[in-house]
């Protein structure tokens, strides 16, 4: 009986497939490969479960739709979308729209594999986002109020000039308090930080205008 964890690797460059394969067969995981959303969503039903590693721009459906799909069909698979455009709102689109983490091309094993696990840590967690949550706001206490107005603007996909537009201080105050946030998070990558700020429940839409222009 086949008990290795399963990723589904969906890409239409082959090298890009074979590649990732290779790492992950290499590091115990079993694999099936994609070329295609379509080739994927044909066959989603009858598909092994596991986790599914996801380039964002695909002919036809693109990434970000193959989410909306397989959300809208029930498919409860843990999706990591791969870029080799990466940016902050790509980012935050695809962790809103439910993948556990973004990974930008190229990129290297052990960044591949702490994604997959991360993954797979979702599959046997799926019912504890009460407690994430909670654990989240601990984490978060560590902040000064104006590293989580800033942490605020980067889970709503902002870049730095405008979260320094909305909070009245320069861009490079905003850098200095973004590079605060990553220390005291402890995390290494923008897709660590925003996963504890959306935990949170940070991120969420604002009516109304831009916060009036204090100091920093």
């Amino acid at each position: 009986m086949e008990d290795r964890k399963l990723v589904h690797i969906v890409d239409d460059d082959e090298a890009v497939r074979k590649s990732a394969a290779y790492m992950l067969k290499s590091c115990g995981y079993a694999v099936e490969s994609w070329p295609s959303g379509g080739a994927f969503l044909k066959e989603v039903r009858h598909a092994g479960h596991g986790c599914v590693l996801l380039d964002i721009r695909l002919p036809g459906l693109d990434g970000m739709e193959m989410q909306r799909v397989l959300a809208e069909r029930g498919v409860t698979m843990p999706v990591i979308i791969m870029t080799g455009h990466g940016n902050i709102p790509i980012a935050v689109r695809a962790m809103k729209a439910g993948a556990v983490d973004f990974l930008e091309k190229p990129f290297e094993k052990a960044v591949l594999v702490k994604a997959i696990e991360t993954a797979f840590e979702h599959l046997v967690a799926a019912d504890g986002a009460a407690a994430r949550a909670a654990e989240a706001e601990t984490i978060l206490h560590v902040l000064t109020p104006r590293e989580r107005d800033v942490l605020e603007g980067l889970a709503r996909g902002l870049p730095n000039k405008a979260i320094a537009y909305d909070l009245g201080i320069s861009p490079r105050t905003v850098e200095v308090h973004r590079a605060n946030v990553m220390a005291k998070l402890e995390v290494r990558s923008l897709s660590d930080a925003l996963r504890i700020a959306f935990a949170a429940g940070m991120g969420a839409p604002r009516d109304g205008g831009p916060r009036g222009r204090e100091s920093a």
